[in-house]
């Protein structure tokens, strides 16, 4: 807990709890009493405020990320009633302001702890849990009116990116088994399927867990409809091998979308590597985790 929020992005708004008081006095002086402390995260899209221990303040850190809070609190609220797992529930949206110039949001607070290995007991049945949450979504009309595009850009186009990312992550990883590896995973099939209901974030970060089992999903900020891929990539960023083939299993993945699964979630976590070594040690923590993890399974074969 601290009161300022650490700054990982060039152009990133500086946040802390002042700005926080100063904002619920402009418009939400019921919440001004309510005490205030940034949550250290390995979060890198938004800043989080605590407010008592029912609500926090959710704050995107750049220009870029600001429409996240608009998707989330419009979709939130059509997806919720047809998912079993906890979600979060608004509490209320804040405006731009002249010390804020993005769009803000207030959500009730979601009690538990986000999921690291080895906290749950039966991770066997936290990839099943989670399986499910994902076949909810998929199983969501694709035909709401306005359902957003999500996803990461085609293989290809991500290309340059990663071989980028690889070369500066030498400090901690091989360059030229990563380059081998990715040269492989790269050649997956371009998705051009049907499009579902996703996440698209389904980092350990983003999964809560409660009484020894996942109960909450949250940060819907890259909700949308798309590639089915992307919510695989907890496979290798969430699970270990034998919740991994349990995870497979239960969504039925099939080898096209396996391997483009296995590529997006190699190059979500080497990009992470180099750009956060210095300012979010638990968010490259992470990513070498999912790195390891596709590492030894290609290994294997």
């Amino acid at each position: 807990m601290t009161n300022t929020q650490l700054q990982m992005h060039a152009a990133e708004i500086a946040i802390d709890t002042d700005l926080v008081q100063r904002l619920l006095k402009e418009q939400f002086m019921r919440l001004v009493r309510k005490q205030r402390h940034i949550l250290e995260t390995s979060g890198t899209v938004n800043a989080i405020c605590r407010l008592d221990d029912d609500l926090y303040v959710r704050l995107p850190r750049t220009a870029a990320w600001s429409a996240n809070i608009d998707r989330e609190a419009r979709w939130l609220v059509k997806l919720a009633p047809q998912l079993s797992l906890e979600v979060p529930k608004l509490y209320s949206l804040g405006t731009p302001t002249e010390a804020f110039p993005h769009p803000w949001a207030i959500y009730f607070w979601i009690e538990g702890q986000p999921y690291a290995a080895g906290i749950v007991e039966n991770e066997i049945q936290m990839a099943r849990d989670l399986a499910n949450f994902v076949q909810e979504l998929r199983a969501i009309d694709v035909e709401l009116p306005d359902a957003p595009p999500a996803g990461r850009k085609p293989l290809a186009e991500l290309d340059e990116m990663t071989r980028n990312a690889i070369d500066a992550s030498a400090e901690f990883l091989d360059p030229a088994q990563l380059h081998a590896v990715w040269d492989a995973l790269s050649t997956a099939p371009r998705w051009d399927g049907t499009p579902v209901w996703m996440h698209g974030d389904l980092l350990p970060a983003n999964l809560i867990i409660r009484e020894d089992k996942l109960a909450a999903v949250i940060d819907f900020g890259g909700t949308g409809i798309g590639d089915p891929a992307m919510d695989v990539v907890p496979a290798w960023s969430v699970f270990g091998a034998a919740a991994r083939a349990v995870y497979r299993e239960a969504l039925a993945v099939e080898d096209g979308t396996w391997q483009r699964a296995k590529a997006y979630a190699l190059h979500q976590a080497l990009i992470g590597i180099p750009y956060y070594a210095e300012t979010n040690p638990e968010f490259v923590k992470m990513a070498l985790r999912t790195v390891n993890e596709i590492l030894s399974e290609e290994t294997k074969g």
